[in-house]
């Protein structure tokens, strides 16, 4: 193996390892890293072979302009691209060997106060990852409660949803709620704290709004089609998930490509016909983290590992189902006016 680049940093990503059996990344090709994020496995990919390029894909304009420095160093064998990494297809703009995927949001933006993504430190309340279109104090502050509940249950699976949508639209008719403390301290005057796991009772509520703000059910569906579009026929696909609904979607997506039929979901009931095979399972099961790993990473006890194969089968129509999956019930408009 090559050696990596001079000034590659000490982010390690979760799976790393086992992400990089499952490509199987070891020949000159394109590998596509749809959330560049830190660059930790860009970073490994290029330390793979001499000659395998990257398109490195994040809408975070702070995650590129930090990547701007591994990208002068690798000899033009990376590509920063800005973006949605559900448009990953476009952005690549050339057949690719192997795609990955790191779903969720970042350490490096969780670890920054001001970008809202965390109550740990005290910031506004904006969780939006591309620093543009509306922010979690836009929904907290607009939604009507059944929406809120809706956003807080479906996407934070919050069983205190109802309670915690009460708790919002009673303390906004007071005044905005503007910062992540605000917000946190409010959650936890309705939801208990749960001793024997240790999780802040806000945590839920903080995630289903970041998946809300940033649409990042519906980008995992888009980005699942569009390296089925993408990938050459013997090219490899591997998405590290970290909470049970992005790998259902992930593990349905899969199931449904290799020949099975896909599950119903809460949204549409019928169960979509199986097409042709257009992957085969590389992992059998979700690949989980070690204990080492756990213990040295706390981030990744959550994350479970699917990576498959593409074949020669034509890239098949859209699943409605997981688009259904990944949207809320009903169809009201988030405040600014996106469903």
């Amino acid at each position: 193996m090559a050696a990596p680049p001079a000034s590659s940093a000490p982010h390690v990503p979760v799976l790393l390892d086992a992400v990089l059996e499952a490509l199987a990344a070891d020949r000159p090709g394109l590998a596509v890293d749809g959330t560049f994020g830190a660059g930790g496995y860009t970073r490994a990919l290029l330390a793979g072979h001499p000659d395998l390029r990257v398109v490195a894909i994040d809408r975070d304009p702070g995650a590129l302009a930090a990547g701007e420095g591994l990208a002068a160093e690798s000899g033009g064998r990376l590509r920063l691209a800005a973006g949605r990494f559900g448009a990953l297809d476009a952005l690549a703009a050339e057949p690719a060997d192997w795609v990955v995927l790191d779903i969720g949001v970042s350490s490096m933006q969780i670890d920054q106060a001001e970008r809202g993504f965390s109550f740990r430190q005290d910031g506004p309340l904006d969780m939006r990852m591309s620093r543009d279109g509306i922010s979690a104090a836009d929904i907290v502050n607009g939604a009507e409660e059944a929406q809120l509940a809706d956003i807080v249950f479906h996407y934070g699976e919050e069983r205190r949803s109802r309670a915690v949508a009460r708790a919002i639209i009673e303390a906004r008719r007071r005044g905005r709620i503007e910062t992540t403390a605000q917000l946190a301290d409010l959650v936890a005057g309705v939801v208990r704290t749960d001793p024997a796991s240790g999780i802040h009772p806000a945590t839920r509520t903080f995630q289903g709004l970041r998946i809300a703000v940033n649409d990042e059910l519906g980008e995992l569906v888009r980005a699942l089609h569009a390296a089925e579009r993408l990938l050459k026929p013997g090219g490899r696909l591997a998405v590290v998930t970290f909470h049970s609904l992005e790998d259902r979607i992930v593990k349905q997506f899969l199931s449904a490509r290799s020949g099975r039929a896909v599950q119903a979901s809460r949204h549409v009931p019928s169960v979509e016909r199986p097409a042709p095979r257009s992957f085969l399972p590389v992992t059998k099961g979700p690949v989980l983290p070690s204990e080492a790993e756990m213990a040295a990473n706390p981030r990744s006890r959550s994350a479970k590992l699917r990576a498959a194969e593409r074949t020669e089968v034509p890239a098949a129509e859209p699943l409605s189902s997981l688009e259904a999956l990944a949207a809320l019930p009903g169809d009201t408009p988030l405040p600014g006016g996106r469903r």
